[in-house]
C-alpha cells in the first residue's frame, strides 16, 4: 500500500477517534449538568424512560417551560393564597379529606397563577419538575395519596403527610421565578 494512503488512512481514522471522545465528553457533561439539575427527577427519568432517553425527555421538558410566561407572584396574591393555605390546613382537623382535596385545587390554582398551563396531571408534573425538580416527587405522591383517598384507602396518617407534600411544592411556587436552575434542596419524600 502506497505510504501517503496509510497516512490518509491513520489521519482519517484518528479524526473519527477524536470525534467520538469529543461527543462523548460532550454527552457526558451534558448528563452530568442535567443530574445536578434535576436531583431526584433526573433518577426518576432514567428508570421510567432508560439511561439512553433520560437526557432527551428532560432536555424536552425544558424547552416546553422556556415557553411559558411564568412569572413571579405580586407580593398581594402570596398573601392571599398564604391566607388560603392557613384556611386550608386549620380544617384539617375537623376533615381531612376536605383538605387535602382543598390543597390539591390551591396548589394548581398557584400553578395556574405564575403561568403553568392546567394539563393532565402528569404533564402538571413534568413541567413543575423544571423549576422545582427537589419537590416534585412531594407532589406526585400528594396526588397518589389523593387519588387513594378517594377510592377509600387513605388514612389520615396519609392525608396528613399528603399535606406536608402539598406544602414543600406550595412554599416553592411562591418563591420568585428563579434566573438560573434552581440548586436548592427541600426534599421531604
Amino acid at each position: 500500500m502506497d505510504p501517503r494512503t496509510e497516512i490518509a488512512i491513520v489521519v482519517v481514522i484518528a479524526i473519527i477517534a477524536v470525534l467520538m471522545i469529543a461527543w462523548l465528553v460532550v454527552r457526558k457533561q451534558r448528563t452530568a449538568k442535567l443530574r445536578h439539575r434535576f436531583g431526584p427527577e433526573y433518577d426518576r427519568a432514567v428508570h421510567d424512560v432508560g439511561q439512553a432517553r433520560a437526557d432527551s425527555v428532560l432536555l424536552e421538558r425544558e424547552k416546553r417551560v422556556e415557553q411559558f410566561s411564568l412569572r413571579t407572584l405580586a407580593s398581594d396574591e402570596g398573601e392571599r393564597f398564604i391566607t388560603d393555605w392557613r384556611l386550608v390546613q386549620s380544617r384539617f382537623v375537623d376533615d381531612p379529606q376536605r383538605a387535602v382535596i382543598e390543597a390539591d385545587l390551591l396548589v394548581d390554582k398557584v400553578m395556574q397563577a405564575r403561568g403553568y398551563p392546567m394539563s393532565d396531571f402528569e404533564q402538571r408534573a413534568a413541567d413543575i419538575s423544571v423549576g422545582h425538580p427537589h419537590v416534585v416527587a412531594n407532589y406526585r405522591a400528594a396526588h397518589q395519596i389523593a387519588l387513594r383517598h378517594k377510592q377509600g384507602q387513605a388514612s389520615t396518617e396519609d392525608l396528613r403527610q399528603a399535606m406536608i407534600y402539598y406544602r414543600s411544592l406550595f412554599d416553592d411556587l411562591l418563591e420568585p421565578v428563579p434566573a438560573a436552575p434552581v440548586t436548592h434542596k427541600r426534599e421531604v419524600a
